[in-house]
């Protein structure tokens, strides 16, 4: 069969039966994209189906062995930058390592896997962006050989350190265990770890501190990603970049433009510069589009400065090995050689690549300032919270732009079934894809449901409904998410309650209270709370010796009183606390976030 030998045969027979999930004898679009998806590749439904159909030769609309062989043997014949993109797929299936399963999983023959060149590329990462911290001298350079990375990952300071590099101050410094460092402080450590990942928006659900002192390489790997990813895309907005606005499209609007993910910005920003070199070329993926080198060569040249000394060798130059060497050579002249190696742009791994276009962007955008200032409303802590909470667990897609984000009522739902199991009726909610002439009704009709599920658990939601929240308007959409964000740290406190009764408001404030030796606090209004020295001694009633006293801020102005809420944040985070809030919700006293601190505060207590 197509010029292979027996032995070929059942390798291949092996391999296909790893994506024939049901194993009915073809790899169904639903199977291939959960294989993709396992392997960390994003891709839509028509970018599946479109991947099976340029190999689908009999047109049934999926790979049965005969085609799957054939592929191979187009593959074997071809370079991989002409290959069926299904052939890269296999490709870097078959690269993983895989690992046995860990807490019980390798019983039921669970398999975690993980790719070595991500892994090369997420230690090239760390070593560049944290070379200079002094306190990390015994580590880096990391070794890129065998485990040496996930036993880097031991004591917790290099993943603390990597979240503050993603988003500055999120981690006070002054609390982390940086000597004498025994099994109880590195499990501090990893605590801090875990509770500040969560805070920026990554998505930790399954993932402890213990996972991570056992260097448990898939879990490591998948934290890894999601905090470089997240520093990466931070400043990628139109807040930080009003340039971008210069992306838009005929008859677009700036709203149009927020709609966009990361990485569809990505893509228009690589396409305009493609469009101003006068390229006829465009790229629409991350993968099979810049695999020849010739969209990444023209992009370096049209962004470089005009003293960096980038070249155009790479289009004269006919192995693709090569020419992706000479792309690095050219990146590397602009400071941005990360994340690739020559293989990772030949096989078009997509999540490195869209490392490397975001990393070239925060480097060398080379948009031209706008002529006119144009108005942009900016985030609002408020907003940038509620975010970073819902994509802590586990929204799909992430939410990039909190309005945008919740205007289908998909994400609410997903945040309706997780906070209370069994309540959603899945039968009642409209998935895409939309038919164009319907889209707008089904999700109005999602965000009904939203509204409906909300008034289900007793929610105040009195004089809002779906089309609020279609409308993106801010009061009911802001409404809604509080009372989510409520009802999830209440989940939790229920959940530890012995006596089984529900746990409100007013219990949580007497709990408070109960752990203040001096002054009590009035409510979470109380002004005492800014300088955060209540905090501070409630965590201390908590976890007796949590609280260096000599960090202690005694004075009430407002650089004291931010240096104790950065202290009580990341102290509450390091004894096992949830915490969302920002220092300067402390210092103003936001209620709302000072409530949802000691809701977390709680729960520790609790949980003991």
């Amino acid at each position: 069969m197509s010029g292979f030998n027996e032995s070929d045969l059942v390798e291949f027979r092996k391999q296909f039966k790893q994506f024939d999930e049901n194993g009915d004898g073809s790899i169904s679009s639903i199977e291939l994209q959960k294989v993709m998806t396992a392997l960390g590749e994003k891709v839509t439904g028509l970018e599946v189906r479109e991947m099976i159909k340029e190999v689908d030769t009999n047109g049934d609309g999926s790979i049965d062995f005969n085609e799957f062989v054939q592929v191979m043997a187009i593959s074997k014949k071809l370079s991989a930058n002409n290959s069926p993109a299904f052939a890269s797929v296999v490709k870097k299936h078959n690269q993983v390592n895989t690992i046995g399963g860990y807490s019980g999983s390798t019983a039921s023959g669970v398999q975690h896997s993980y790719s070595d060149e991500e892994k090369v590329a997420y230690i090239d990462w760390i070593n560049n962006c944290l070379a200079k911290d002094s306190d990390l001298k015994g580590k880096l350079p990391i070794s890129e050989e065998g485990d040496a990375f996930f036993k880097a990952c031991h004591d917790g300071l290099l993943l603390c350190k990597l979240i503050n590099d993603a988003v500055p101050e999120t981690i006070d410094e002054r609390v982390l265990n940086k000597k004498n460092l025994n099994t109880f402080r590195i499990n501090e450590n990893q605590v801090l770890c875990v509770n500040s990942a969560k805070a920026i928006g990554c998505n930790i659900v399954n993932i402890g501190a213990t996972d991570l002192m056992e260097g448990r390489a898939h879990l490591i790997m998948g934290l890894t990603w999601q905090i470089i990813k997240i520093g990466l895309f931070a400043r990628i907005n139109l807040t930080n970049h009003p340039e971008l606005y210069r992306l838009l499209q005929d008859g677009e609007t700036i709203e149009d433009l927020l709609k966009l993910p990361v990485e569809e910005i990505l893509l228009r920003w690589f396409n305009y510069h493609l469009a101003a070199a006068g390229h006829p070329r465009r790229v629409k993926n991350f993968g099979s589009d810049i695999k020849d080198s010739e969209n990444y060569t023209v992009l370096l040249k049209q962004i470089a400065p005009a003293n960096a000394g980038v070249d155009t060798r790479a289009l004269n130059e006919s192995s693709v090995d090569k020419r992706a060497a000479i792309v690095l050579e050219n990146a590397d002249k602009l400071g941005c050689k990360k994340f690739l190696k020559p293989r990772d742009i030949v096989n078009g791994n997509t999540k490195l690549n869209m490392a490397f276009v975001a990393n070239l962007f925060n480097t060398h955008p080379a948009l031209a300032p706008l002529e006119k200032p144009i108005e942009i409303i900016q985030e609002t802590r408020e907003e940038k919270t509620f975010r970073n909470w819902m994509n802590s667990l586990g929204v799909d897609p992430f939410v990039n732009h909190l309005y945008e984000g919740v205007c289908d009522g998909l994400a609410l739902i997903q945040l309706f079934d997780k906070i209370y199991p069994g309540l959603v009726d899945h039968k009642r909610v409209n998935y895409p894809p939309y038919k164009a002439m319907g889209a707008e009704m089904k999700k109005i009709e999602n965000c009904n449901y939203a509204v409906e599920l909300g008034k289900n658990v007793k929610y105040s939601l009195v004089g809002i409904d779906g089309k609020n929240v279609y409308d993106k308007n801010k009061t009911p959409v802001l409404s809604i998410l509080w009372q989510l964000m409520r009802g999830n740290l209440l989940a939790i406190l229920n959940s530890l309650s012995k006596d089984g009764k529900p746990i409100a408001d007013a219990e949580i404030l007497a709990w408070t209270n109960s752990k203040l030796s001096g002054k009590k606090i009035s409510s979470f209004k109380d002004g005492s709370l800014s300088n955060a020295v209540p905090i501070l001694s409630v965590i201390e009633a908590i976890t007796p010796g949590s609280i260096d006293q000599s960090l202690v801020a005694t004075g009430t102005s407002e650089e004291e009183s931010l240096l104790n809420a950065k202290l009580a944040i990341s102290t509450g985070r390091k004894i096992g606390a949830t915490i969302f809030a920002l220092p300067e919700d402390i210092y103003e006293v936001k209620p709302k976030m000072i409530l949802a601190l000691f809701a977390g505060l709680m729960a520790v207590e609790m949980g003991k």
